[in-house]
């Protein structure tokens, strides 16, 4: 394996931890953003369900702060990568602080076609939906 297979490989990696960690930060959150209807629509009192609230949140912000360890993991990769002299790197269809102009743009109405590509560069979005 050449760095370069290395490096895309561990792109495609990246791209997936972050979109994991970003899923299971919106599900946290839609989950502890249920909790006090459910309390309320079960006529409980307000102590009740209290400690399911706080690990709730803590989860939350435990999630946000691995997110956080996350980009700095990204950043970390991709100054080594450029230190190595390895070409762009890009995976996913999402852009990319300082992209001018924009190389991505989101998820089109029929789904991500974007995600698996590695190393080239990404259509318009208007192409792909």
């Amino acid at each position: 394996m050449t760095r370069q297979t290395i490096g895309e490989a561990l792109a495609v990696r990246l791209y997936a931890a972050e979109a994991a960690i970003d899923h299971a930060m919106s599900e946290t959150a839609s989950l502890t953003a249920a909790l006090p209807a459910a309390r309320a629509g079960a006529w409980l009192s307000a102590v009740t369900g209290q400690r399911a609230f706080s690990e709730a949140a803590a989860a939350v912000g435990a999630l946000a702060e691995a997110r956080g360890h996350l980009v700095q993991t990204h950043h970390t990769l991709a100054a080594l990568a450029r230190r190595l002299g390895l070409d762009a790197l890009a995976v996913g269809p999402l852009d990319k602080p300082g992209d001018t102009p924009p190389v991505g743009g989101g998820v089109c109405p029929e789904g991500d076609t974007t995600g698996n590509m590695v190393n080239e560069t990404l259509p318009d979005a208007a192409e792909l939906c």
